[in-house]
């Protein structure tokens, strides 16, 4: 049966707009995050901008009257954290800001897509916070923004259907998802996971197991890879995992030592960035991205991101998303 969208075209629009408004407010009152502005490119040679796995090119492009190239951001994992000093943040208090991305090197699905769109959120923390129950208290807080925003838009748009969302969220980390299901992928361990619990937030991602493979990859340099994790919901018209965020507590001199060591990049030590790190220059953060057409396509229960978003796709998928009924942006 081909699929039939819940919402036309325009009332997409409206609802995406709605959405984004109600949450964007939502966050920032539960964690008490200012918005900032954001840069679209950084210069490479500050160690700003987020290498994802490491493997992935950065958008590129030479400026004139400088001479100097500048890379389009992967994220503002780095940045944010950047900025809290320069602007003189104080403890328990944070930013957010809207995150826009190019990440060419992207598998195009119908989750992914060549154009990333993120609420990227940053907030001080003491050091007595840099522990697992401050990460386990913030996704709790996230988790209920997320409830609060489905029931707002269930309430505005009814023809969207039931709440799907559980009451609270559940934690399980990587390792001890790896030993319930070891035959398993980590991407299948993720579905079983999210199919058991609805909403579940996977921690520790990022070092290796006990099996010597990795759940998924991180950078060493701004998530500890033993205080972060993904919040993965549960997404019952794909039947599928669906990760809507990861976060985490960041770095501090010690955990950016030891993973830039795990995997041979201990040259990144001597950027100005690294270097604020390790000199205690930058305040100790807890950190994320949500992503906004992530978030737009699971409340208005679309079956692709490219129908809350403009981007590229290529040409067979396009084809292929016509044959089954969905309409892109």
């Amino acid at each position: 049966m081909s699929y039939q969208p819940k919402l036309n075209l325009r009332e997409t629009e409206t609802a995406i707009k709605a959405l984004k408004d109600f949450f964007e407010r939502a966050l920032s009152l539960k964690l008490r995050l200012q918005r900032v502005s954001a840069p679209l490119f950084l210069l490479p040679e500050t160690g700003l901008n987020d290498n994802l796995n490491g493997c992935e090119r950065p958008v590129s492009f030479d400026i004139k009257e400088t001479g100097c190239v500048a890379e389009i951001v992967h994220s503002l994992a780095k940045w944010k954290r950047y900025a809290l000093a320069r602007y003189q943040f104080e403890p328990e208090e944070g930013l957010y800001t809207d995150m826009n991305a190019i990440r060419r090197d992207e598998n195009c699905d119908c989750l992914h897509s060549i154009y990333v769109d993120q609420y990227d959120w940053e907030k001080i923390i003491l050091p007595s916070q840099r522990n697992f129950d401050c990460l386990r208290q913030t996704v709790c807080d996230i988790y209920e923004t997320l409830i609060s925003a489905e029931q707002y838009v269930l309430s505005n748009f009814p023809s969207l259907g039931e709440n799907v969302l559980p009451e609270k969220i559940s934690f399980i980390s990587s390792q001890e998802l790896e030993d319930a299901y070891p035959s398993l992928t980590p991407k299948e361990r993720e579905y079983m996971a999210a199919k058991k619990y609805g909403a579940v937030f996977i921690s520790q991602i990022g070092g290796r197991l006990r099996s010597g493979k990795r759940h998924d990859g991180r950078a060493p340099d701004y998530d500890d890879w033993m205080l972060n994790g993904d919040i993965i919901l549960y997404y019952p018209e794909l039947d599928i995992p669906f990760e809507l965020s990861s976060m985490g507590i960041r770095v501090d001199a010690q955990a950016l030592k030891s993973q830039l060591d795990e995997l041979g990049l201990n040259e990144r030590m001597a950027l100005p960035y690294h270097q604020e790190i390790l000199n205690g220059t930058l305040p100790l953060t807890i950190g994320g991205g949500i992503g906004q057409s992530r978030l737009c396509m699971f409340m208005l229960r679309k079956h692709h991101i490219g129908e809350v978003q403009a981007s590229v796709w290529p040409k067979e998928h396009i084809e292929q998303c016509l044959r089954q009924g969905i309409t892109l942006l």
